[in-house]
């Protein structure tokens, strides 16, 4: 996955509570075994509703979006967190997530940033003329205007999104001790190994 140090650009402002998974990508785009294409599907009847800001040419592109409480609830399904990425966001900026939509995000390399519900106010004033910048090194989203907000990240999060680590990079950043202690055992142990072998 891509490493994320620092997300810099328009901001979505959408700020919209309670948003679920079926409003972040229908069930009927669900179908598809590849992520490639889930944008055009992301927020699919929200972008049916006049003046919406999905719509909306100044927000082309942008890496941020701004949402309101309770972001991602509903089911499980990881083509959310897919469907946003094939969008182009990189960052989530919202008062509180449902568990499994942050989870969902971390894997797949979108930084989920909580801040308080003033802070959100704020940003979406500012997203409709703005840039936002958010450093993930100092924990820091910031504007134009020297508004300065401080998130919190669980430290595991923060190195694995800075170094574009998933779980098979994280595993294989332990390719040496994994090949010596394999080798151990094929010493030590080397009746597992024939075993393993005769039944492949």
């Amino acid at each position: 996955m891509e490493a994320i140090q620092h997300v810099h650009g328009r901001a979505i402002p959408f700020g919209r509570k309670n948003v679920d998974t079926d409003v972040i990508i229908p069930a009927h785009w669900l179908k598809t075994i590849t992520r490639e294409g889930l944008g055009r599907g992301a927020f699919e009847a929200v972008r049916k509703e006049p003046g919406n800001v999905f719509e909306d040419p100044t927000y082309a592109g942008a890496p941020i979006l701004v949402a309101g409480d309770n972001f991602g609830c509903g089911s499980s399904r990881e083509h959310a967190a897919w469907a946003l990425l094939d969008m182009g966001i990189s960052c989530v900026i919202a008062p509180s997530f449902s568990d499994i939509f942050s989870g969902n995000a971390f894997k797949n390399g979108i930084l989920a940033v909580v801040l308080p519900q003033e802070a959100i106010d704020r940003l979406m004033e500012v997203a409709r003329t703005d840039p936002i910048d958010i450093d993930l090194e100092t924990q820091t989203v910031t504007t134009p205007f020297q508004d300065r907000y401080s998130f919190e990240i669980d430290p595991f999060r923060k190195h694995c999104l800075m170094n574009g680590l998933d779980e098979v990079g994280l595993t294989l950043a332990d390719e040496g001790a994994i090949t010596r202690h394999e080798k151990q055992i094929d010493t030590a142990l080397p009746f597992l190994s024939h075993a393993v072998r005769n039944a492949a």
